[in-house]
This record gives structure tokens, sequence and C-alpha cells, in this order.
């Protein structure tokens, strides 16, 4: 009976994920990952540019040109190399493209790494990074991707 039970768990992780996956099929969804590179400064005004490539599993892929801008109380100055994000929601790559509200906290000396999630609309896009540089602050703004 205990030989059994590993099996069975397994059969319904196997189910879940499938039963997880079926909506967004259903809706025509595809997954999407961009790998970018970041590099900004802050004070008071805050601002990034950098690029990166988005490619989907259906194929699709697209070079991309990234801008940052806000505000807040911060300061300081950042890269970020070999960053990766992940969408989901996405029924065409360029649906990728666009304008995504932003706000963070942050706090960071030399070598640090970084999380967010940012929402367009039905899109929604997963950042992770890690960089160097020093930043402090809290800032509000947005995160631009453009076809380039």
């Amino acid at each position: 009976m205990i030989p059994r039970i590993p099996r069975l768990i397994g059969t319904i992780a196997i189910l879940a994920a499938a039963m997880a996956v079926l909506p967004a099929q259903a809706r025509g969804d595809i997954s999407c990952r961009m790998t970018y590179s970041l590099k900004g400064w802050s004070l008071f005004y805050q601002t990034a540019m950098g690029s990166g490539v988005v490619t989907c599993d259906n194929g699709q892929s697209l070079r991309v040109n990234i801008e940052t801008k806000g505000g807040g109380l911060t300061i300081g100055k950042s890269e970020i190399k070999h960053g990766v994000g992940h969408f989901s929601g996405v029924r065409d790559i360029r649906e990728v493209l666009g304008a995504y509200a932003t706000a963070e906290a942050h706090a960071g000396v030399v070598k640090s790494s970084a999380a967010q999630v940012l929402v367009k609309g039905n899109v929604t896009l997963a950042l992770a990074g890690t960089g160097e540089g020093w930043d402090l602050g809290i800032a509000f703004g947005k995160f631009v991707i453009k076809a380039g």
C-alpha cells in the first residue's frame, strides 16, 4: 500500500497541472519570456534604459528596447545584467509591448537583486534580475517595452 501513495500523489499532481493549463490554452494564451539588461540612475527622478529579447513558446521572437521613468523619494545608480521576465495573459507577442505601471521600494549596495510584478491590462510581467550599483528609496512610474 505504501509504494502506491507516491505514485498516486504524482498522478494527482500531473492532473492538477494539466487542469491549470487548460483554461490558458482554451483562451489561446502563449507563454513568453524576456531576457534583458537595464542601466539607470535616480535622484528624485528615476530613469533607466536597456534592451532585450522576447521569445514565446509558439516560435515568435522580438527584439525590444526598455525604458523606465518615474519619481519619488529615490537616489541611486544601478545596472541589471541577465534579467529575466515572464509574461502571462499573452495571445500574440505584440501584446507584450506598451507601458506597465510600477511601484517599488528599493535598497541595495554593490551587488543586489530585484523582483517585481507589473500589469498592463490582461498581461502580467514578472521580472527578476541581479545587478550592481546602489540605490535607496520609494518610486512610482512606468516600465515601457517598445519593438527594437
